[in-house]
């Protein structure tokens, strides 16, 4: 299949959201905000009807859609609109547009649009991966809300784009649940990550994705031939026959590779020499868990609290939280659970929380829990009493020194005193430990490690401070440089401390689940990685298929590296021998 056109071949990078490699002509897909009037109306109450009417128009528009997936798929996808629904239920949103409209005199379709619009900014705003690509899931759904003020249809790609490859800024998961339907060979974006619900609904269709793609809508034409590689996020533009026949090789290793790694996926965690480990999960919601267990997770290192303050866009009751932690520990079946406590701030604003100069250094995380007794009690109680279903721990995110973590444990035993002279024990000890994701903390891990039950290492905010580089800054993001030599020995300190003291230490960031950086971090010395549970297969089979003997002799090596680009190769070299890429 050649491009129409004498267009040269160019290479774009962007993130690897769904496995596979496709080939295609281009369907661009120019999906964008509803152009809405604005005008004076005499009847704001008749506004606000409508929009009430529009709202449950929407919700059964997603239920059906729901039920739709379900059946294709599974729950765990269908749920994904679960979250869709509650948008429609949230009260803050309504009662921003009933009380613009009130108060502007406007029409309600321009009120909804002016609001909704600013709750994508608040989300598109924020440095958490997983609750930035949240922004696409207010936009697919207020999206529909506007269609049905409108009276108007949604764009899809339909018959047009059958065997095509779909190019657009940005896709919803609504969007991406016709395409399997529409038969498109896969789909490409310039905006969005790996953790975005259309990315996961991609990897459930089997239909290979690559996202954030910068710079793609000004890159493809119509008429262009797009490849698409699924497993690395290269994206082709126009490739000649010598890249495709180059290609073709490479393809074949990769689908091979794949074949390898889920044959895999439910062996023994193993090294060659007989050395355990152990994966965990990271999750946000109880429908997650579904991913974890059939990925094969020993359980979940890390479950994200705030995600149900930012769902609800409020501060949860206890009974609220309870239902969701006790329905995430039956599910996860004796598993175990490490909840950490609410980690809001920085760039995730709720409710009173005033805008600050410098976010990410303020008012956050454990910080503001033990300044606000009114949020930390709820949120503790509710733990302590879904850890009577089965094993739970806790850990403290933001860390600084000694005295924060004495602090915060006080209060977790005399709340879990006061349950307990209610009737509420749990099924086993509460272990409480301290997230390592700030310079001073590693600093002192030897002390903290007294006082901890466990570490947890957050890697992606422990780089970004130790090397002082907003990664959210386009101008300085190209310094956020994990594999610094000053990243690697500050790694291995935290592990020696914890070693020393007899505790262990595991590792919940982003590096956790990146095959090449897995060994490095159990060769430091780390017991185990928490990640996103798709990531669990690959870095299974690279452990399955190394020794830790093999793995030590790795992180003598980087330890010794002066450079970040050696360190690099290093790492890159050792997995491309694991996974037979070379």
């Amino acid at each position: 299949m050649k491009a129409e056109n004498n267009r040269p071949e160019q290479r774009l990078q962007g993130t690897a959201a769904a496995p596979g490699v496709a080939r295609g002509p281009v369907y661009l897909l120019m999906k964008g905000m509803a152009i809405v009037a604005c005008q004076k109306v005499n009847d704001s109450e008749a506004e606000i009807r409508r929009l009430e009417a529009a709202l449950g128009a929407t919700r059964l528009e997603i239920s059906k859609l729901r039920d739709d997936i379900a059946r294709k798929l599974n729950e765990s996808e269908a749920a994904i609109f679960d979250a869709h629904l509650l948008v429609l239920e949230d009260v803050a949103l309504i009662d921003d547009v009933s009380r613009e409209v009130k108060k502007s005199g406007f029409n309600v379709e321009f009120c909804f649009q002016e609001v909704a619009q600013r709750y994508i900014e608040i989300f598109e705003k924020m440095d958490d991966d997983f609750l930035r690509e949240r922004a696409a899931d207010i936009r697919d759904v207020t999206g529909r809300v506007l269609e049905q003020l409108l009276g108007t249809q949604p764009e899809r790609a339909g018959e047009a784009a059958k065997l095509h490859v779909v190019v657009a800024r940005d896709l919803t998961p609504s969007d991406t649940a016709g395409l399997h339907d529409d038969g498109v060979s896969a789909f490409v974006t310039e905006e969005g990550g790996r953790t975005s619900h259309s990315a996961i609904m991609a990897r459930s269709l089997d239909i290979p994705a690559v996202v954030g793609v910068k710079g793609l809508m000004e890159a493809v034409k119509e008429g262009d031939i797009v490849l698409v590689d699924g497993e690395t996020g290269l994206v082709i533009v126009n490739p000649t026959e010598q890249t495709i026949d180059a290609y073709r090789d490479k393809v074949q290793a990769i689908l091979t590779r794949r074949d390898r790694v889920m044959r895999e996926v439910a062996l023994p965690e193993v090294m060659l020499d007989g050395a355990p480990f152990t994966l965990l999960a990271n999750i946000g919601a109880p429908e997650e868990m579904d991913d974890a267990v059939s990925y094969h997770g020993r359980g979940v290192g890390l479950y994200r609290t705030e995600n149900l303050y930012l769902r609800l866009d409020a501060w949860p009751s206890e009974e609220e939280q309870y239902a969701e932690y006790a329905e995430a520990v039956q599910l996860a079946q004796g598993r175990p659970i490490t909840f950490r406590t609410l980690d809001l701030g920085g760039d995730k604003r709720l409710g009173d929380l005033a805008d600050e100069a410098n976010p990410f250094m303020g008012y956050r995380a454990v910080r503001l829990c033990l300044e606000r007794p009114d949020v930390f009690r709820p949120q503790l109680r509710a733990i302590i009493r879904a850890a009577a279903l089965g094993p739970v721990a806790v850990m403290f995110p933001m860390i600084s020194g000694v005295e924060e973590l004495r602090r915060a444990k006080e209060i977790f035993r005399r709340i879990e005193n006061e349950l307990k002279q209610e009737g509420v024990t749990s099924r086993s000890p509460i272990k409480l430990g301290a997230m390592i994701e700030i310079p001073s903390a590693a600093m002192v891990a030897d002390e903290l490690a007294l006082e901890a039950d466990f570490f947890s290492i957050g890697t992606n905010d422990l780089v970004q401070y130790l090397l002082a580089v907003d990664r959210g800054n386009q101008r300085v993001a190209h310094l956020y440089e994990p594999c610094h030599p000053a990243v690697v020995r500050t790694l291995a300190r935290i592990f020696l401390a914890a070693k020393q003291r007899g505790i262990p230490a595991a590792v919940c960031g982003e590096l956790a689940g990146d095959p090449v950086w897995a060994p490095l971090l159990l060769g430091l010395g780390a017991h185990a990685l928490s990640m996103s549970p798709a990531a669990l297969p690959e870095v299974r089979f690279m452990l399955r298929h190394s020794s830790l003997t093999e793995l030590q002799q790795l992180a003598q090596r980087v330890l010794s590296s002066p450079e970040a680009i050696l360190t690099r190769l290093l790492l890159q070299d050792f997995a491309a021998h694991k996974l037979k890429l070379r």
